[in-house]
């Protein structure tokens, strides 16, 4: 009987330790940033070309021109 005692609550202790979610906001708040780093890195990419350079120049000087 002693070793079904034991066996029960070794099963309680991994059965808690498993619903355990300590350290899943940490996880989740790392892969959001890894995320946000790599779209960041990819708007880096595009922005440094000369295409896109040329578009956003236009479209600030066509806001800022005065057509009356």
């Amino acid at each position: 009987m002693k070793k079904r005692a034991d066996a029960t609550a070794m099963l309680i202790r991994v059965r808690d330790r498993l619903r355990d979610d300590d350290g899943a906001a940490t996880a989740e708040y790392a892969v959001a940033t890894m995320a946000a780093v790599g779209f960041a890195g990819l708007l880096v990419v595009i922005l440094r070309g000369d295409e896109v350079r040329g578009i956003l120049t236009d479209l600030v000087r066509r806001a800022l021109s005065v057509s009356v």
